[in-house]
């Protein structure tokens, strides 16, 4: 068992472990943490506590001291920088006609360094514009190359449902999402349905995958002959929150009812629940050519 310290830092909700200096910490307190970039002004989501060994990595870094009013004044400062410093930087870029796009900008807590988030096509020769911006800026330069779901999560926004985008807030890391889990869970395969601000699938499918995916093989297929208590119809829709079927039944008149039924109370072949592996391919392309 290792002792340690849960700290956050700031535009990230995943939590750093660090080794405690001290007994106690107050939560939400900001500390003054040893990491691989240099000290780091942070937030503490949890005092010390201990965890499994496999749970962190060893050595861990230390926690340095706990932050005083003067650390959190000089993180002020240096976020009050950032918005001069992406003009400034951005100015350079035009100057020097290169492809890319400025997406973020962070300056290290002891001020020495000043790191540039950006997104591009391809590869960019920026060595020219690294000796611009340590000339204008008289500090240790860093440029990074992002993806477009990085760049969602620096700049943030509102998503579909109404609520901050899960990468910018709650989400420590990315999860994989596929077409797949969308089709399982029955939504539509309209890309404006399922992708996020990035364009990429909503990360939220995979929340609740888990659930989708034990429940779908449970169902019966849409459009496949099932036996209901009144008689061999074809189902229509599935509710998985339900667990239940809509069927169509034709009557010996000729007529036709729709009518919802437990699945307990139907039989059916079952299988065939996920989509086959071609099929998947397919529904990937199509979705590729719109957004494309």
């Amino acid at each position: 068992m290792a002792k340690v310290v849960g700290v956050k830092f700031k535009n990230s909700s995943k939590i750093y472990y660090f080794a405690p200096t001290e007994e106690s910490y107050d939560l939400y307190s900001g500390v003054i943490v040893e990491t691989a970039k240099g000290p780091e002004y942070g937030t503490v989501v949890f005092g010390v506590k201990e965890v499994s060994d496999k749970e962190c990595v060893q050595p861990l870094k230390p926690v340095v001291r706990k932050a005083t009013r003067r650390d959190a004044e000089t993180v002020k400062r240096n976020e009050e920088k950032v918005a001069d410093a992406m003009k400034l930087a951005e100015e350079k870029v035009k100057g020097r006609n290169l492809k890319m796009k400025l997406v973020g900008c962070e300056f290290s807590f002891d001020g020495k360094k000043v790191v540039f988030y950006f997104t591009a096509e391809g590869r960019v020769d920026f060595r020219e514009l690294v000796k611009d911006l340590a000339s204008a800026f008289h500090l240790r330069i860093e440029l990074r190359q992002v993806g477009i779901r990085d760049e969602t999560k620096l700049i943030g926004g509102i998503a579909p449902c109404g609520r901050s985008c899960c990468c910018g807030t709650c989400m420590p890391d990315f999860r994989k999402v596929s077409i797949k889990m969308a089709k399982t869970q029955g939504l539509s395969l309209n890309p404006t349905k399922i992708s996020g601000l990035c364009g990429r699938l909503m990360c939220c499918l995979e929340y609740e995958n888990e659930y989708y995916g034990e429940a779908y093989k449970k169902m019966p297929k849409l459009g496949g002959k099932v036996s209901t208590p009144e008689g061999d119809g074809v189902v229509v829709s599935n509710n998985m929150l339900k667990l239940e079927s809509k069927v169509k039944i034709a009557k010996s008149d000729g007529s036709e009812v729709y009518k919802d039924f437990a699945v307990g109370e139907l039989k059916f072949r079952r299988g065939g629940a996920a989509a086959e592996p071609e099929e998947e391919k397919e529904i990937a392309a199509e979705i590729k050519e719109i957004l494309d």
